[in-house]
């Protein structure tokens, strides 16, 4: 789904090269928690509000912002919202 302002809403695995290119690593199988309801998923199951400018990642469960992947400068910025921890 498109909206008029070119946002696209999908999930996780849309990301993929964008959480590779944050964390070194492919992430859409670990495991996030959210801090505001407490529940964990992978990141693949994560629903994304995705421009060209950013990619807003927020929980499946209670649709809380985890984190944001900024594409601002030749590198990503990662913002933290509700991201609790990660299972490695």
């Amino acid at each position: 789904m498109s909206t008029a302002d070119g946002t696209t809403t999908v999930d996780g695995n849309a990301i993929a090269g964008a959480l590779l290119d944050v964390f070194g690593a492919d992430m859409t199988a670990r495991r996030g928690a959210c801090e505001a309801c407490g529940r964990e998923a992978a990141f693949a199951s994560t629903v994304v509000e995705l421009n060209r400018r950013s990619a807003i990642v927020r929980c499946p469960f209670c649709t809380r912002t985890l984190f944001t992947i900024l594409h601002l400068d030749a590198e990503p910025a990662l913002v933290l919202g509700s991201l609790g921890r990660i299972r490695v």
